[in-house]
């Protein structure tokens, strides 16, 4: 008689303290498996998703880089050093931070040593000189006084993040044409240029995902009309398309109204890519058996689109956000250093460019690119999102 090795840790039928078998699904669903797991108990997508977005360094640097410039912009004047608007010395140099006290011995606290005019002359043109000013340092701190503020837009305060404790000017990143600092207006710029993209991002979104689920599962002569329109707003150049819609408003316009016109024009040309991108998806999904089941049993296309085939196209809608963001600032800023985008007095990265439309100012004056810090670190911050998200919606 051929024997079989059975694990003493898993009862038998025969064994009277094992209690009795499982009989239903339920009873099944509480048996224990290998490895000390339940089947009722198993991991659902959300999790499956965040567990291998979690191995995915660069989406995680993503992730905290988006979520730092959110909390930056919500709070702009918070971690502004300096009143944005304020002008002080024109086209002033950054200034340096160092640990270091007035008699030259080291510091725990960091000082900044403000840039004065010296008593040399510069050899060819004969200028003064300038220099850090050793003899009267400015000492640094954090949740310092500065100018006021309304936090959230009601509570008024004047506590900064970080700054000069004694209220003297400091400018990390240096002055524009007109001595306003550019780190203040940069922080605060975020918050016109991150709103921008999020509104003209929501937007084609919804538009894109409706028209595209839409004409993907109706097909016919909807979906033949639908992609005939798609095509000609794709046909379209966008730049110069942009261009031409922008110089409809009148330059007077008030400044909500402008960014209004602008967001718009954006929304109107960004959707139909998207929609496309939707609609292949939907024609692969409305062939699959749970979806020709859910037709036969009587549903409506309504509940089959909500149901079935938008929580699976939504993975790839999630993605394509992530990647859009980063086009619409570039494209904000591109327009912003064209003129076309924001006005004063408000403030955007694409605005604070427009300084740098000359080679000669950016060469006697390169901190005046310091704006293309905020933009780039944006751009890489939602691709690296959009990158590991895209490899973590799929974890099957």
């Amino acid at each position: 008689m051929t024997g079989h090795i059975v694990d003493s840790a898993i009862p038998l039928p025969s064994d009277p303290a094992a209690g009795p078998m499982p009989t239903g699904v339920d009873d099944v669903a509480d048996t224990p498996v290998l490895g000390g797991r339940f089947a009722r108990g198993d991991e659902g997508y959300l999790s499956l998703v965040w567990r291998r977005f979690r191995r995915s360094t660069v989406g995680l640097i993503g992730l905290v880089l988006v979520l730092m410039l959110l909390v930056m912009s919500v709070f702009a004047d918070f971690f502004a050093p300096m009143d944005p608007k304020q002008q002080e010395t024109s086209f002033q140099p950054p200034d340096s931070i160092a640990f270091q006290s007035a008699d030259g011995s080291f510091s725990l606290t960091p000082n900044v040593f403000p840039i004065v005019e010296t008593d040399e002359l510069d050899p060819v043109t004969f200028q003064p000189l300038t220099g850090p000013d050793y003899k009267n340092p400015t000492p640094l701190g954090l949740f310092v006084k500065g100018s006021s503020y309304s936090l959230l837009w009601v509570i008024p305060s004047n506590i900064h993040f970080f700054g000069s404790t004694n209220g003297e000017p400091v400018h990390f990143l240096g002055t524009d044409k007109l001595g306003r600092d550019i780190l203040s207006r940069g922080i605060v710029g975020s918050r016109i240029s991150l709103t921008i993209a999020l509104i003209v991002v929501l937007l084609t979104t919804t538009v894109g995902t409706l028209v595209g689920i839409s004409s993907g599962y109706l097909g016919g002569r909807l979906d033949a009309c639908v992609q005939r329109f798609v095509e000609l707003v794709l046909a379209f150049p966008q730049l110069p398309l942009y261009l031409a819609l922008t110089t409809l408003i009148p330059v007077t316009a008030p400044s909500n109204v402008f960014i209004a016109f602008v967001i718009g024009v954006m929304a109107v040309l960004g959707w139909a890519q998207l929609s496309r991108e939707v609609r292949s998806k939907t024609l692969s999904l409305a062939r699959i058996e749970y979806v020709r089941a859910a037709v036969a049993v009587g549903s409506s296309d309504f509940r089959i689109i909500t149901r079935h085939i938008l929580p699976n196209v939504l993975s790839h809608i999630i993605v394509a956000v992530t990647l859009a963001i980063p086009s619409v600032v570039l494209l904000e800023s591109f327009l912003g250093f064209l003129g076309f985008a924001v006005k004063p007095p408000l403030i955007s990265w694409g605005l604070m460019l427009q300084d740098t439309g000359t080679f000669s100012v950016i060469g006697s004056y390169p901190w005046i690119l310091s704006p293309v810090v905020f933009v780039l670190i944006t751009v890489f911050a939602f691709n690296a999102l959009g990158d590991g998200l895209r490899d973590a919606v799929d974890p099957y």
